[in-house]
């Protein structure tokens, strides 16, 4: 008697081929789920024998799913058709996600969700369900160690042109020994006579995209109150942002380009035009592409249930700015509450992004996710033309659009806003008594002293999971250039002058001039500083040697979580979920320039007395990323601002960023320069 298959790694099967039939095989092991008949459409239900004869041969896995009491369960997920687009961002597919989201959070036992699942995957759109199903397994007690497949894995076809998702087809039918990966050409929605195609590198990266997806699956914008609401969501909704628009703006530096100008007047054009090449999997359309100085308009599209004016977003936006410039809100009781010095930013984080922890949504409305929304229907806004959404509405590939960065940075522009309300870090805020930061220099694997190094690399991606009606299950890749730069390592002498203590290493790196060659100033440096690590470190009395890797930064996630597949049984698999919430690893450092681009390094040990946080944690705990992506089930691990010290305007007298450390004997700063060599490192075969 065969023994029972793993019930977590039955779940994970449902990620296989999402279009497909669940009576088709999945995955290597050729699975079939032997599904209930009531569970099945009436088309499937005719066909099921033969499909399973047909594509399965013999199977050696079959997985019984139990019949369980459905109800009216997913009724309303069913509204939206199996082959319409989805976008969270929207608010009547946000209602239909966050029922499925509690749907799956309600099934009692594995078995109990298996078999909800496999009838949602039968009868609920493909992408609407990877959503929900992945929200509830990272958020579900008994399911927070199953290894969610990379989406790019899923639906390739959210990352890779029509073209070449068409040539991987063809490449399919060969046997796995013929197979060649498909070269994925850089220059393929555009030519460097769009001057924005410069960063294209960037924005079209696949770990950069892949990023923004998995931060809103942990941060999903509705759901159940215990989903939603983690600790100080809203500022890092600010924070994790504001750093893609510093980041973004490095890149543009390292390309001779201006930073990006901010959204200011929703009656403008859009400069940025944008034609992705990407085929939407599940609607089988391509996605809408948009002409350079489009305009937004009123929306009122029945398909979506979507019905706002310009003027609406004109309105939340005076309210916001009136919150920030009296200090105080209105809250749903129409009673006037202080917006906080401690609080006030995660209050206005979730106020602007909107998620359900908005304070009265219907006094402050719905800005960042209704923005989003316009723009990317701003080209059949009353749907006459039976057209869907652009790039910008899907998490999973609105990084890859140009306008993304003038819209993010005018939401910046408003926290910024608020930051400049709150009091300037006097410099007892910013000391640390007793210790004293002596040196730093940065060592690059390639032998570099103070000199970062960036090149082009190849490197595989798997889509055999998401090419649906595909013979075989053999594995096919994609070969992708990405930026990439050689390992380095902190090494950090800091003294002590008191007894035993514990201090919070931050690491930042920023340009030193602007895109005109000027010397930037400290009001304009500060907001271009990303941030590179933090972690804790022990300081004895007396001289610390302190040694940190470039791979134990804590805003990235690991090289291979991104471009190669971990084996089924990797101890890391455990860990994957929630930490594949990150900054991908090769993206740590901007590109740079061939002569080299001057750049400052700024290293602040502050005292982890007023940093830490006081919480249990264990080896279980997940830490990648945590400046990103926060602790799973814990409070943010730094009670400091996010940003801290770089978050707020400097004291009085702070012209440049020399001016804002002296005094300061815990900070730290060396000239650095980015290196970026136009070679290309193949991979090894």
């Amino acid at each position: 008697m065969a023994e029972p298959f793993p019930a977590k790694e039955s779940l994970l099967y449902l990620f296989y081929r999402p279009t497909e039939p669940i009576t088709f095989p999945k995955g290597d092991k050729q699975v079939i789920f032997n599904v209930p008949t009531e569970y099945l459409s009436a088309r499937h239900s005719k066909l099921a024998e033969e499909l399973e004869n047909r594509f399965g041969g013999e199977s050696r896995v079959t997985i019984p799913i139990k019949l369980i009491e459905l109800k009216d369960s997913l009724s309303i997920p069913m509204q939206l058709s199996q082959d319409d687009q989805f976008s969270p961002h929207v608010p009547y597919h946000r209602e239909l996600a966050s029922h499925l989201i509690q749907v799956f959070l309600n099934m009692e036992s594995l078995d109990d969700l298996l078999s909800m699942a496999v009838c949602a995957y039968e009868r609920c759109n493909p992408y609407l369900f990877n959503y929900a199903y992945s929200v509830a397994l990272l958020h579900r007690p008994d399911t927070k160690d199953v290894r969610i497949p990379q989406l790019n894995e899923t639906f390739p076809a959210k990352f890779f042109s029509a073209r070449d998702i068409g040539r991987a087809r063809a490449e399919s039918f060969l046997t796995s020994s013929s197979r060649e990966p498909i070269i994925i050409p850089m220059d393929y929605t555009a030519t460097d006579q769009d001057i924005e195609h410069r960063v294209a590198y960037f924005r079209e990266d696949i770990g950069v995209n892949l990023h923004h997806w998995h931060w809103h699956l942990v941060y999903p914008i509705s759901g159940t109150r215990e989903v939603v609401d983690k600790d100080r969501r809203g500022e890092l909704f600010f924070y994790m942002h504001q750093q893609i628009i510093a980041r973004y703006n490095f890149e543009r530096f390292s390309n001779r380009l201006s930073r990006v100008k901010r959204m200011q007047n929703f009656r403008e054009p859009i400069p940025e035009a944008y034609f992705p090449k990407l085929d939407d999997q599940v609607a089988s359309r391509k996605y809408a592409s948009r002409q350079a100085n489009s305009y937004l308009k009123d929306l009122d599209r029945e398909r979506e249930r979507i019905k706002f004016d310009i003027r609406d977003l004109e309105r939340w936006e005076n309210r916001i700015f009136d919150v920030i410039h009296t200090g105080n809100y209105i809250d749903e009781n129409n009673k006037r509450q202080r917006l906080t010095e401690e609080d006030g930013i995660n209050i206005l984080g979730n106020m602007v992004e909107a998620s359900m922890l908005t304070v009265n949504r219907q006094l402050y409305g719905d800005m960042h996710n209704l923005l989003h929304t316009a723009i990317s229907l701003c080209h059949d806004p009353d749907h006459r033309y039976l057209e869907t959404f652009q790039v910008l509405a899907d998490p999973s590939t609105a990084m890859r659009d140009p306008a993304f960065y003038p819209l993010h940075a005018y939401i910046d522009d408003i926290f910024q806003e608020h930051k400049a309300t709150l009091p300037p870090y006097t410099v007892a805020k910013l000391a640390y008594e007793g210790v004293t930061v002596t040196s730093m220099e940065v060592r690059s694997a390639d032998g570099n002293v103070n000199q970062f190094s960036t090149y082009w690399k190849q490197d595989d991606v798997n889509l055999s999971k998401g090419l649906d009606f595909m013979p075989g299950n053999e594995e096919l890749f994609a070969r992708i250039t990405h930026l990439q730069h050689a390992d380095f390592t902190y090494i950090i002498k800091a003294s002590n002058k008191g007894k035993d203590c514990k201090g919070t290493v931050r690491i930042f790196l920023a340009p030193t001039i602007d895109e005109r060659g000027v010397p930037l100033q400290f009001r304009e440096q500060k907001n271009l500083f990303i941030e590179l690590d933090k972690f804790t470190v022990d300081l004895k009395p007396g001289d610390t040697e302190i040694h940190r890797q470039s791979t134990e930064s804590s805003i990235t996630i690991p090289f291979e979580q991104t471009f190669r597949r971990l084996p089924r049984n990797s101890e890391q698999n455990a860990e994957f979920n929630f930490c594949g919430c990150g900054w991908p690893q090769h993206m740590l450092i901007p590109k740079g320039w061939p002569e080299g681009m001057p750049c400052q390094l700024f290293v602040m040990i502050s005292n982890y007395k007023d940093d830490k946080v006081d919480q249990k944690l264990d080896e279980k705990t997940c830490s990648d990323a945590s400046s990103f992506c926060g602790l799973r089930d814990k409070k943010y691990p730094d009670r400091r601002p996010m940003g801290y010290p770089f978050d707020r305007s400097p004291r009085a007298g702070v012209v440049t960023l020399q001016d804002f450390m002296n005094g300061l004997p815990n900070m730290w700063v060396i000239d650095v320069t980015i290196n970026f060599n136009n070679r290309i490192e193949e991979v090894e075969t």
